[in-house]
């Protein structure tokens, strides 16, 4: 009987003329239920299940550390070695075309060398517009953005070494001058990191790594999005936090939290702790001078504080 399959090579053609197979045995498997349909956020190839990932590594995992917007140059003979001496971390140095030797530039090569700098020759009128026109004398340097630490790290650094965390934040200081003088106290007296503002501050710019004479290369500068929200923070780690402030209640000297972990914060040049900052401290310090119309200013400051706080600390 014509389409009969229990006959033997019977098959059923399709208009095609293709023969097919039933769906009774070969796909029985495709005939199976699979279950209820999951939700959105549960699965892999929707727009929610992907939300929720990036929900979940923000709230579990450290911001990463923030750099600098760009490189910086640094132009000049004397800059480029004084910049090599404060162990800066240069990547190129640029020689200009037929550029006189001298001592300065004798002493460049000999370091690009040992440190494995790279050391290209440019011509003149292309140094000039890689510096915007800055006056090089024929030798400038390329130093890579800044990559600041997490402000947790500097905390982190204390649990290490199994010491109590002394940390320096700095309220709205512009001068990066002061932020390098700053760093190399903290570095010199034992703080475990510097905390600044990201914004109206000064930034780890290639000014404020000369004046750390080199160490910005041995401690970590941390950046805060809100000072304030920041110092709070620590202060739930189990941090205290005083201000230094001419008007302070206690006296430097007299500072007995300064056994404990601290964090000081150091005011502006010219307006001191702003109000929000002062607020949340715990204890606003003065430093005792002999004439009272004298002042310091944020390095300074910075430098007799951790100085004070070391010796009291038995560190020195």
């Amino acid at each position: 009987m014509a389409g009969n399959s229990a006959r033997r090579g019977a098959v059923k053609r399709t208009g095609k003329g293709n023969p097919t197979a039933g769906s009774g045995g070969r796909v029985k498997r495709g005939l199976e239920g699979r279950g209820p349909t999951p939700k959105a956020k549960d699965r892999p190839n929707h727009k929610a299940y992907k939300d929720q990932v990036r929900t979940d590594r923000k709230s579990s995992a450290r911001p990463q550390r923030k750099k600098t917007g760009d490189s910086e140059w640094i132009a000049g003979r004397n800059a480029v070695v004084e910049a090599l001496r404060a162990q800066m971390p240069v990547t190129t140095v640029y020689v200009a075309e037929g550029a006189e030797r001298d001592g300065r530039l004798r002493e460049v090569f000999r370091v690009a060398a040992e440190r494995g700098i790279s050391l290209l020759e440019a011509p003149r009128n292309e140094l000039d517009r890689l510096t915007g026109g800055a006056v090089h004398q024929g030798l400038a340097a390329r130093v890579p953005a800044y990559e600041y630490a997490h402000p947790q790290d500097l905390l982190d650094r204390a649990a290490e070494r199994k010491e109590p965390a002394l940390i320096v934040a700095l309220d709205s200081v512009t001068d990066p001058r002061n932020l390098g003088a700053v760093v190399r106290s903290a570095s010199g007296f034992g703080a475990h990191g510097v905390l600044i503002p990201e914004r109206r501050a000064a930034g780890m710019t290639a000014s404020a790594w000369k004046t750390s004479a080199g160490a910005a290369s041995r401690i970590p500068v941390a950046q805060a999005t809100n000072l304030t929200r920041q110092l709070k923070a620590y202060q739930e780690a189990g941090c205290m936090v005083v201000g230094l402030a001419a008007d302070g209640d206690v006296s430097l000297p007299d500072l007995e939290l300064a056994e404990g972990p601290l964090v000081v914060v150091v005011g502006s040049e010219g307006d001191g702790l702003s109000r929000l900052v002062a607020e949340t401290c715990d204890q606003l310090v003065s430093i005792p001078m002999v004439n009272e119309l004298e002042s310091l200013n944020a390095g300074v400051a910075a430098s007799v504080a951790l100085y004070a706080i070391a010796r009291r600390r038995g560190a020195i």
